[in-house]
């Protein structure tokens, strides 16, 4: 979807029509989630901090995210993908792939497949959309990128090895600044220049990510779409109103993210293996701690402690600015896993999940926060 969040804002107000819309977190410390291509003339674009948004366009809407609503439309973006392939796998709220084989007979080749998707998204949300055609998804992506807005892009069969061999190397997915600045200094202006350096330097330099490289630069895409809608993690996090090194102010935001964690996990009926913790520094420089359960958990207590334990191995006096709570390995909905042998954990795990059931219930009625847990007691 082109600017998905800042075009439902101009489509439920009309008066925000042409000019520049940013939507994000209004702070100081906020970032820019989405910004109309108005605001993107002016150089704001998503992720940005919201005050350089203010720097570059003054005269912006700021608007706060509206997520119920952009929820929805997505929700009936997706319903329209699905008429016209069952084979659709979301990837975000505004984006998803699409497998079209086997669909020529009913709609046309691609590029007139791809036609009726925008004119059906057009009537029935009066939105617009960019679409990317490829015979592998990474293409696809990219090709989705290259005629924005309300775009369209076919790389056919016989095109794709040479597209890929021109292919700027920052255009590839998952190619950031400092990735780019390796393959830079390496020479590697494009894709296709990859293929030139063997699997050992490139897993020197990029690890598990040279692979990956140097499998898009001999046309290997290993993953096809699915349709499982299953996610295999959850997390939360927060930017913080100022960068701290206080610990129980820290420990604070742990347990409301955890509490959000947990109950995420009960809402759709899994447990997970692994809890992860997320800090960013004053310096922008990215932490990440993880632990591994020897019994899968979705219990807020249970989180919360494995979360705590990261932090206080985490010896760094530096500020932070944001912190996140993660778990990921989910197990469930039918999935089997090893239960604990001994009964008195068991026992006091049930209890604990009774606990966070109805909490979760009364939350549910009268809101997220009729309900608080304690926060954890300070050191004396």
């Amino acid at each position: 979807m082109d600017a998905f969040y800042a075009s439902i804002e101009q489509l439920d107000n009309p008066e925000l029509r042409g000019r520049c819309v940013i939507v994000g977190g209004m702070t100081r410390r906020g970032v820019v989630s989405a910004a109309s291509y108005e605001a993107r003339k002016y150089g704001v674009h998503s992720a940005m901090p919201a005050f350089q948004a203010r720097m570059k366009c003054p005269e912006g809407v700021f608007l706060y995210p509206r997520m119920e609503r952009y929820k929805s439309i997505s929700k009936k973006i997706m319903m329209i993908l699905r008429t016209f392939s069952p084979l659709v796998e979301p990837v975000s709220i505004d984006e998803a792939y699409m497998d079209i084989s086997g669909c020529e007979r009913l709609y046309g080749n691609p590029a007139e497949m791809a036609t009726s998707i925008k004119r059906k998204i057009k009537q029935e949300v009066n939105l617009t959309c960019s679409v990317g055609g490829a015979p592998y998804k990474f293409l696809a992506k990219i090709a989705s990128d290259l005629d924005k807005p309300d775009g369209l892009y076919i790389i056919r069969p016989e095109e794709a090895h040479q597209f890929i061999e021109l292919l700027p190397i920052q255009k590839v997915p998952g190619v950031g600044s400092k990735t780019f600045k390796k393959l830079d200094r390496m020479g590697i202006k494009t894709l296709g220049q990859i293929k030139k350096y063997p699997d050992k330097i490139l897993s020197s330099c990029f690890g598990k990510f040279g692979k990956r490289l140097k499998d898009l630069a001999c046309s290997i895409e290993k993953s096809g779409v699915t349709t499982s809608s299953e996610r295999n993690s959850i997390s939360c996090e927060t930017t913080l109103s100022e960068d701290t090194c206080d610990r129980d102010f820290l420990k604070k935001q742990l347990l409301v993210q955890s509490e959000d964690v947990g109950r995420q996990l009960r809402k759709i009926g899994v447990k997970a293996k692994t809890v992860t913790i997320k800090i960013k520094h004053a310096d922008f420089k990215l932490i990440t701690r993880s632990r591994t359960l020897k019994t899968p958990t979705h219990s807020t207590g249970t989180i919360f402690n494995e979360s705590i334990k990261l932090l206080n191995a985490y010896r760094s006096a530096a500020k932070i600015r944001l912190i996140g709570v993660g778990a990921s390995g989910v197990v469930g909905r039918n999935r089997p896993f090893q239960k604990s042998f001994f009964e008195n954990n068991n026992r006091s795990n049930s209890n604990w999940d009774k606990v966070d059931r109805v909490m979760d219930e009364i939350t549910g009625k009268y809101g997220r926060q009729a309900l608080i847990r304690g926060g954890p007691p300070k050191k004396k």
